[in-house]
């Protein structure tokens, strides 16, 4: 096993090609929860376990139905059933578990099945961790480790915003700047923080 492999696909999953400051993907939910630290966090823990479970689940359906028939053309609608099936399970238990939580969460839960990083990530592994129509040696194990760094790196981007934005309730925003404005403002400063990663050589 090469460690070093995975490391940096950790690093790279995390801060370097993030998904919400380096690729822009997720953008909607990550907008809409990042208000409060605890909703924030949690719809990070969600989304990890869905592009962990994706990330497991669309290899499998990759490598063992869609390559050998000759079906890789319906990777993309295949991938967002997976996503999909998951995110109802996500939203199942949470509404059992903490009534309060899902309505924190309000529309942006089922939004996960649409999100963008989630497919994302599927169709990246499916694109890094595949050639010539076979997996490569490791890719499975490749592909979960991807997929659960990046739902860190999600969680990471909704924390960091989280914080700032409950910090902002006691500044004086001007007006116009108020609610999405000047989060985006803030989003686009933590971008190019997280671009002073992209200089890193693994």
């Amino acid at each position: 096993m090469d460690i070093a492999r995975y490391i940096m696909i950790i690093i790279s999953a995390v801060f370097i090609n993030n998904f919400i400051l380096s690729k822009f993907l997720g953008l909607c939910s990550f907008i809409g929860v990042s208000k409060e630290t605890k909703p924030a966090v949690s719809m990070g823990m969600a989304v990890t376990f869905v592009t962990t479970m994706a990330s497991i689940i669309s290899w499998l359906v990759y490598n063992f139905i869609l390559i050998p028939y000759k079906l890789t053309y319906l990777r993309t609608i295949t991938f967002i059933l997976v996503i999909a099936s998951f995110v109802q399970l996500v939203e199942i238990v949470i509404r059992k578990i903490s009534p309060p939580l899902f309505r924190a969460f309000g529309i942006y839960l089922p939004l996960i099945t649409v999100n963008c990083a989630v497919l994302g990530v599927a169709v990246l592994n499916s694109e890094m961790f595949f050639a010539n129509g076979q997996a490569l040696p490791g890719s499975f194990l490749m592909s979960l480790v991807q997929g659960f760094s990046a739902g860190v790196g999600y969680t990471l981007a909704m924390l960091l915003m989280s914080g700032i934005r409950e910090r902002l309730d006691f500044v004086d925003v001007p007006k116009s700047l108020k609610e999405v404005p000047i989060t985006f403002i803030i989003a686009a400063l933590m971008s190019l923080a997280f671009l002073g990663f992209s200089g890193f050589k693994l």
